[in-house]
């Protein structure tokens, strides 16, 4: 499925929606919880406060955003598939966190399509795939022929075990036809320093953090990995125009609550968060962390996107064999 033909975005009626859906003045009458898995000041923490300041504004009541990382997301998971089903709870659901997570861990206390009602989708991050200037490689091609014949193989760097980084590594791995060696490590920025300075050759990651370093000459972009050009990196091709159509990663994200929600109430919070995503404000502040809006109809698209998600990265994770030990 195209995720561009699956969430058609519609800001104008989105905007329309949130004034009429509110106006039954019930719900919320309390300040609302927005659980963040991972620890404040990266990417999540500042999309989830973007969100969180625009959907107050628009419901009227203070979100109060917790981080509760640990467990590469799933002690924030869980505190949202357990905590009481009346929409006061909300989680932001990640594709590394929320999505990866589930696939990779061995014992994950939720099943995250049981335990979840989806809200909407906010956007995505494509992956850029760079490597060090080192790397006799200008072209996913290149890539691709110097991987099948590199001896030892080539090293990919990830944040870590079983997040988006990870499994794209693999999939470049399963594509190319090539053996390559990953290299785990406990954060986006250990990982790009080992690779701008040549102890690893790839590097797989959202585009926010490694901009500086491309423009820098640091690392070299090969492709993103996605079918459009990033706005901000023309120059770069997709995997698509380079003849990988399967090679297609981003890091993603979405609003979730606990599975009961009442199903006025997931409206209530879907029309507040679509209204967010077209204020120009908050349009700006995601497209700085390179985040690329793309609001979900209705939430029952989002949930279809979930599933659609979890099956392809399904595949991946089981030819690679990936587990997180």
């Amino acid at each position: 499925m195209n995720r561009r033909t699956a969430l058609m975005m519609l800001p104008a009626l989105a905007g329309l929606r949130a004034p009429a859906v509110l106006a039954q003045g019930r719900y919320p009458d309390r300040p609302i919880r927005l659980i963040i898995p991972f620890a404040a000041g990266g990417s999540n923490d500042i999309v989830g406060r973007v969100i969180a300041e625009g959907m107050g504004a628009r419901l009227g009541q203070t979100f109060v955003v917790e981080n509760r990382g640990g467990a590469g997301g799933v002690l924030g998971n869980e505190a949202v598939s357990t905590a009481p089903k009346d929409g006061y709870t909300l989680l932001l659901g990640g594709s590394g966190s929320f999505l990866i997570s589930s696939l990779v861990q061995p014992k994950i206390p939720y099943d995250i399509i049981r335990d979840f009602a989806p809200v909407g989708f906010i956007g995505n991050a494509p992956n850029v795939i760079t490597v060090n200037p080192k790397v006799e490689a200008r072209t996913m091609g290149e890539l691709r022929d110097l991987a099948r014949r590199a001896r030892p193989p080539l090293s990919y760097a990830s944040p870590g075990v079983g997040t988006t980084g990870h499994v794209l590594g693999a999939l470049l791995s399963l594509e190319f036809g090539a053996e390559m060696e990953h290299i785990p490590y406990r954060g986006t920025g250990p990982a790009i320093t080992d690779v701008l300075a040549g102890r690893v050759q790839i590097l797989t990651n959202a585009a926010a953090p490694l901009r500086p370093h491309i423009a820098s000459g640091g690392l070299r972009a090969l492709a993103v990995a996605a079918p459009q050009r990033l706005d901000f990196l023309q120059d770069v091709p997709t995997t698509v125009e380079q003849g990988f159509p399967r090679i297609l990663s981003s890091t993603w994200y979405g609003l979730l609550g606990p599975a009961g929600i009442p199903a006025d109430r997931v409206a209530a919070l879907h029309a507040a968060l679509n209204a967010t995503l077209a204020d120009a404000g908050a349009k700006q502040r995601l497209a700085e962390e390179g985040v690329e809006i793309e609001m979900s109809p209705t939430p029952a698209d989002y949930a279809r996107f979930i599933e659609t998600d979890r099956t392809r990265w399904q595949e991946v994770v089981t030819r690679a064999n990936i587990r997180a030990e």
